[in-house]
């Protein structure tokens, strides 16, 4: 079993940043790509940003240009950094890991979530 566990969300104004944390207990080597989704009230769960284990990242095009995402291979951990937040950034972030279970066959695992709240 695989778990993920996120830090970093919070509040903060229109323009800031934060940095979103989540790392993973399943070894690097087992592990085909790390990611954030996000969930807004009403709104269905989308892809913000992942990351492959061939480093190939891909990103929203409402988060490109303020959001990276990069990972520390040796600790397992994957970051979120988003600058120039607004509003409709508001949302529940999940991580988000593809662990391979065989040779073919990959799982995907999810973190418990965590509140990013952006005032105008």
């Amino acid at each position: 079993q695989v778990q993920l566990v996120e830090s970093g969300g919070g509040l903060v104004q229109a323009g800031g940043s934060l940095r979103l944390s989540c790392a993973a207990s399943a070894s690097i080597f087992s592990i085909n790509a790390m990611g954030w989704h996000r969930q807004a009230p009403g709104k269905q769960r989308e892809l913000v940003a992942n990351v492959t284990s061939g480093s190939i990242t891909n990103y929203a095009d409402s988060v490109k240009g303020r959001f990276t995402i990069s990972t520390d291979n040796a600790k397992n951990t994957v970051y979120l950094q988003m600058n120039s937040l607004n509003p409709e950034d508001t949302a529940i972030y999940y991580c988000n890991a593809v662990i391979w279970r065989d040779a073919i066959n990959t799982q995907d695992y999810w973190g418990q979530g965590s509140q990013v709240t952006v005032s105008s």
